[in-house]
């Protein structure tokens, strides 16, 4: 347990850490002052990238750790923190965004859109916000972000959707990205957590929560869908998608040979950063079927959790009290409460700490971490994946966390009552 009273290190983290999730508010504010001072808008345009955030205060954490305890506890601190998640969210992004597989992903969706006697663009906008976010429950959550993302942006934003659109969408995939991980045990950050401690399989887990997120995220696919039916039929424009990314067969099952085997190794990362540098090497010997890897958008969103693993290593001190403190009913909406300004895996690993907890305890806090897991770009680690991909389509490209916020309650409401009701 942590002691009663927090350690000066404790506190300097707290403080700093409430920094950055008020810069994450603030990035299109510092955005515009980019305009009105043009003689550091390279400056200013780096401090508003959502994914640097947490690596610059996690960098200034660093440096006040110096100061206060020396270089020997601050180096070893760094080097105890876990750092296996902003790789392999790093990794799986850069393949699962990789052309043969996006190919693939299209042309899946777009047979089923022609299977469906519906607008093909409502249907393929559907299936986007539906299935793909379902299936992260096999090829991992930040692989699913990463696909429908990509698919979103390509079909869909585009091509100038009104604003109230767009963050709609936006709030309802990360919801949907969130909660439509938890059929199995090994996809969602915040169950795998947990799962080996309290001996949650994908069984346990297709029944306690799978299927309760599955109804959630359908609703939320389709109630969106029908609010905006009629922009998303005049704007998408998903037609030539197939064809235009259209790889050979054989090219594709080795793109997807990669991604089964990254995903297996997803705690290894030895062998998942070995197979990358394999990856990197045939995408360059059939580079006429490739395009651009995300690389850099990658590492930016490797950055930002690689910084909230710094800064939220020291939190225990408040988020562990806070989370035993209450009833399992209070601790669900306290859980998604507190997912919104901390990482859901960091909150149900810190449950995880907690012993002799009760079973209502330990569903109240990852239902409560998977359902405010859209509600901030730092809620849930394949957010920043999301941002990355579609933030060009917004305003300055910047994402207003208050829009993303307003846009994502609705959802959130939606798949907090299908854990608490059904």
């Amino acid at each position: 347990m942590s002691p009663a009273s927090p350690s000066l290190v404790e506190l300097a983290a707290s403080a700093l850490f409430a920094l950055a999730v008020l810069h994450t508010f603030s990035t299109k504010l510092i955005a515009r002052l980019g305009h009105l001072q043009p003689r550091h808008a390279g400056l200013w345009h780096l401090l508003a990238e959502v994914e640097v955030v947490f690596g610059v205060w996690a960098l200034a954490l660093v440096a006040c750790l110096f100061a206060l305890q020396g270089e020997a506890a601050t180096i070893a601190y760094v080097d105890s923190r876990n750092y296996g998640e902003p790789m392999f969210v790093f990794v799986v992004m850069v393949v699962a965004a990789s052309r043969p597989v996006l190919s693939t992903v299209m042309a899946a969706m777009q047979w089923l859109a022609i299977a469906v006697p519906v607008d093909r663009r409502l249907t393929l906008y559907f299936l986007c916000l539906t299935v793909v976010p379902l299936f992260g429950s096999f090829i991992t959550e930040p692989a699913a972000m990463t696909l429908a993302a990509l698919a979103l942006r390509d079909g869909f934003f585009r091509y100038r959707l009104g604003a109230p659109l767009k963050y709609a969408t936006l709030g309802t995939l990360f919801v949907n990205v969130s909660i439509g991980g938890t059929l199995t045990s090994f996809a969602a950050p915040p169950v795998l957590m947990v799962a080996s401690k309290w001996g949650w399989d994908s069984s346990f887990m297709l029944l306690t929560f799978g299927w309760k997120a599955a109804l959630a995220v359908l609703v939320n696919g389709f109630v969106l869908s029908a609010l905006f039916r009629r922009e998303i039929i005049a704007k998408g424009h998903c037609d030539d998608a197939g064809a235009r990314l259209r790889v050979p067969a054989f090219v594709a099952a080795v793109h997807f040979a990669f991604l089964v085997a990254v995903v297996g190794f997803a705690h290894h990362p030895t062998l998942f950063l070995g197979l990358f540098l394999l990856f990197l090497g045939y995408c360059e010997a059939y580079s006429e079927y490739q395009d651009r890897l995300i690389l850099r958008e990658g590492l930016l969103v490797a950055f930002f959790l690689g910084g909230l693993v710094v800064l939220g290593g020291l939190q225990r001190w408040w988020l562990e009290d806070a989370l035993t403190a209450v009833s399992p009913t209070a601790l669900f909406y306290l859980s998604t409460a507190l997912t919104a300004i901390t990482d859901n895996a960091a909150l149900t690993y810190l449950a995880s700490l907690v012993e002799g907890v009760s079973p209502d305890f330990q569903y109240a806090v990852v239902a409560g971490a998977v359902s405010g897991g859209g509600l901030t770009v730092i809620a849930n680690a394949p957010n920043p994946a999301g941002i990355a991909i579609l933030k060009g389509s917004f305003a300055e490209e910047a994402v207003s966390p208050a829009g993303l916020f307003a846009a994502a309650l609705p959802p959130t409401i939606v798949a907090a009552l299908a854990f608490v009701l059904l």
